[in-house]
């Protein structure tokens, strides 16, 4: 028998090394900071972002479609950072005990490419969006708003409700789900937030009395999840799980009576509430409402709508905060995601020197 030869081991450079968040570290890293403070945090970055929103490159998000689900790719760039989400949505996969939606991120300098930040953002999307919401609200929700309604219980209802908790100070959330058992799992999971938590039998009775309906449904197909007659005036409304072509929550006859703003315009007319309506139904960008260039709610009938898709310049702001939080910390591991030759033009040298 002959000994088999070894592959040296060569220690990368510190060029090499970028980096990485796993799910662990990111639990950690949230968990360090407290998951309500990351919240409000995440809020105001997001925020912040939408403030210089001409600095962005902006395109729709880049989607595959099949019939089981829908995979995308989510870019943009300030300019000087690029990043990008790679993230699915398959609602069927909870037959099989998988996720509906995982995702990972990458942010990378402009300058020279090179990736700074790689992480999971199967976490950090339910923050992400739940800041979002929560940043909505602020500028569109009645004032003094103290319950919500939370429509589907699934993966981002906990998220929600502890954002408008934490953000606008609601302190009721009333729960609906046709999955009892789901419902029963947001309940079990908020029973020490800090919230009154109410169960309900019928998503009428979930928005009685509720200020922000939120709904949060996974099935990839138009739905009627709230109808006109139920919707009375004075209420903000965050239609978030509409983000494909094909999938709705919300009756149309509610789009008429509501006052509807939106991330990106060119994204949520493909996919979002939007869908239903005709191409030259008004909306009001959010980022325009958030610097002052626009009207948000004017008086306390106005039915607002936040029709949310979820958008990349919202993952960058994500990608950008998890990168600043993670500095003097050991929630990351390094890995080497770079080759890094002694002359750069030598690329095959590298790879052949690591055989002798």
């Amino acid at each position: 028998m002959f000994a088999s030869k070894e592959v040296p081991v060569i220690a990368p450079s510190e060029k090499a090394l970028i980096p990485f968040v796993s799910v662990e570290n990111m639990m950690r890293l949230v968990h360090h900071i407290g998951i309500e403070k990351v919240l409000v945090e995440l809020t105001d970055a997001v925020e912040e972002d939408f403030r210089r929103w001409e600095m962005f490159d902006k395109t729709p998000r880049i989607a595959s479609h099949s019939r089981e689900g829908v995979i995308e790719l989510m870019p943009t760039s300030d300019g000087e950072i690029y990043g990008f989400k790679y993230v699915n949505g398959h609602p069927k996969n909870m037959a099989d005990g998988l996720q509906t939606v995982t995702a990972f991120g990458l942010l990378a300098t402009v300058s020279t490419g090179y990736p700074v930040l790689l992480t999971e953002m199967t976490l950090l999307t339910a923050l992400r969006t739940a800041a979002t919401s929560a940043m909505a609200a602020r500028h569109l929700a009645p004032r003094n708003v103290r319950s919500m309604a939370m429509i589907g219980n699934g993966a981002q209802a906990e998220f929600q409700a502890l954002a408008m908790k934490a953000v606008l100070g609601i302190q009721e959330v009333r729960l609906y789900d046709i999955d009892a058992k789901a419902t029963a799992k947001t309940a079990r999971n908020l029973a020490n937030s800090g919230l009154t938590v109410t169960s309900c039998t019928s998503s009428q009775a979930a928005i009685e009395g509720a200020g922000i309906i939120t709904t949060c449904t996974a099935d990839k197909q138009y739905a009627t999840i709230l109808t006109d007659n139920m919707v009375g005036g004075g209420v903000h409304i965050n239609a978030i799980g509409g983000d494909c072509p094909g999938k709705t929550e919300l009756h149309r006859d509610i789009l008429l009576r509501a006052d509807t703003f939106v991330e990106y315009p060119p994204q949520t007319r493909i996919e979002g509430e939007i869908q239903q309506m005709d191409a030259d139904y008004p909306v009001t960008e959010l980022w325009r409402v958030i610097r002052g260039e626009a009207q948000g709610r004017r008086d306390d009938r106005q039915i607002t709508l936040f029709d949310s898709v979820g958008f990349a310049v919202e993952d960058f702001s994500a990608l950008r905060y998890v990168r600043e939080k993670l500095k003097g910390t050991d929630f990351y591991q390094e890995i080497d995601i770079i080759a890094d030759p002694d002359d750069p033009r030598d690329l095959f040298g590298m790879l052949q020197r690591a055989k002798d």
